[in-house]
């Protein structure tokens, strides 16, 4: 009988995933770097983006000087040289480039470096991949990674260039391969659009009924990690997920407060963050994500402050938020997060620009600090909003007093005639909710000279 050969004994944690060793190099075009920014914030921000992706391991990082991207290869051959023999002393597995790489360039640094390769795009998408939580979010990651994959079809197949025939007027095999690849993405786009649709009306049939009882929504914007999820949790009592991390937030998520001031009851929108350069895929494909924006009836706009590069990122957002669409008549309030991390001059120049203004308030998220304040400002931002009218509800109309009730918009009632008599204040939509419901109970005359009910002394808390 033949002998049984040993087992060879397992090496050390083999059981766990290496992380993948990564590069991160930022080209300074020096002809006007992206939104104006530093190449050193620039490339740290860009370096954050990766640690934000599981499984890589930042082993370096560069600014590399380009005053003229080459086109085969995006940097001088001599750079590709000293890249190459870096990546090889370093044990690179991976390459990140800050900014857009061309389906050929990527081909030839590959071949060259002998390294998988991300550009910019590459790299949100992939994290966007990983953090996707909703059916929602999912389908528009997967729509917005195969637009861009489409993109990337033409002449990046190295494969192909030996098929090609003649002197290439005729496309032959490789010219039938691509567009086959082509069309297969098509078909898996218009599959993913369709299941999107089916989505999108399941939350129309949820804001419809949100529009039922109308609550006033405000929308959290702001550039990725500037606070937002941290704020939402400690204003609503949520565990939505909140670390020192670019795109800890994805999905969309809403909660209800009750504001302090006699402010009616609010629901808080907590959004997917903003950044420079956001793919353009991204930005069609989470539109419907970002609709709670369009839909706000005042928008908070979070700020890292400590941030260098605070005044670039507040451009961002504001340029985003242009381009969603959102209305100018919207009110925008500003919160300065994260003055706790501010040394003592930084807090009194901010703190004394922010005394300036009505619309900013200087804070933290983390600690609560001046929190109260911005509250108080969202109420009567809010309460301006709703206008005073009487209602006389006959007893036979419970229902009619029972929506009142559940919209929170009744100031006093008194007993009359077989009737409450009601005085409210609602928003419009509040107004043309009711209306709907019940048509002849709507208000015949608009209570000019009754006051809102007087501010309430109670800070805003959690709705159960």
């Amino acid at each position: 009988m033949a002998r049984r050969r040993p087992l060879a004994k397992p090496e050390p944690h083999s059981t766990e995933a290496r992380p993948t060793r990564a590069l991160v190099l930022h080209p300074d075009t020096r002809a006007g770097d992206r939104s104006g920014r530093e190449p050193a914030d620039a490339l740290a921000e860009a370096v954050s983006l990766a640690a934000a992706l599981p499984g890589l391991k930042v082993v370096g990082s560069d600014v590399v000087r380009l005053p003229r991207p080459h086109p085969g290869m995006l940097f001088g051959s001599g750079k590709v040289e000293e890249l190459r023999a870096r990546i090889e002393a370093d044990e690179i597995e991976l390459i990140l480039i800050d900014g857009p790489v061309t389906p050929v360039q990527q081909r030839n640094l590959e071949r060259a470096w002998k390294v998988k390769l991300l550009d910019r795009t590459s790299l949100i998408l992939e994290i966007f991949a990983d953090r996707a939580a909703t059916r929602e979010g999912v389908l528009q990651v997967e729509l917005a990674a195969l637009s861009y994959q489409r993109t990337r079809l033409v002449r990046a197949w190295t494969h192909l260039e030996r098929q090609r025939g003649g002197l290439g007027f005729v496309g032959g095999p490789g010219e039938t391969q691509i567009e086959a690849d082509r069309r297969a993405i098509d078909e898996q786009i218009v599959r993913i659009r369709k299941q999107l649709e089916k989505v999108t009306k399941t939350r129309e049939l949820h804001r419809a009924a949100r529009a039922k009882v109308p609550y006033p929504i405000v929308a959290f914007v702001g550039y990725t990690n500037a606070g937002k999820s941290t704020l939402f949790n400690r204003l609503t009592g949520a565990e939505v997920m909140a670390k020192d991390m670019l795109f800890a937030t994805l999905d969309p998520t809403m909660r209800a407060v009750r504001l302090p001031g006699g402010g009616p009851e609010t629901i808080l929108s907590d959004t997917v963050g903003f950044i420079s350069d956001l793919p353009t895929q991204l930005v069609a494909a989470f539109r419907a994500t970002l609709e709670e924006v369009l839909a706000a009836n005042l928008i908070l706009h979070v700020r890292d402050i400590s941030h260098p590069e605070t005044e670039a990122q507040a451009g961002d957002v504001a340029a985003i938020l242009e381009d969603l669409g959102v209305r100018d008549e919207v009110p925008v309030l500003e919160l300065w997060n994260k003055a706790d991390t501010l040394d003592a001059e930084a807090r009194e120049t901010a703190t004394n620009r922010a005394a300036r203004s009505e619309t900013i308030f200087l804070g933290s998220a983390l600690t609560g600090e001046g929190l109260d304040p911005l509250m108080a400002a969202i109420a009567e931002h809010l309460s301006g909003l709703r206008r005073p009218a009487i209602l006389t509800v006959p007893y036979s109309e419970g229902a009619a007093r029972a929506w009142l009730h559940d919209a929170d918009v009744i100031d006093s009632e008194a007993q009359q005639d077989e009737a409450w008599h009601v005085t409210v204040s609602w928003t419009d939509d509040q107004a043309a909710a009711f209306a709907r419901e019940f048509p002849a109970l709507a208000p015949k005359t608009e209570a000019q000279t009754v006051e809102t009910a007087a501010p309430r002394s109670e800070p805003w808390s959690p709705l159960d």
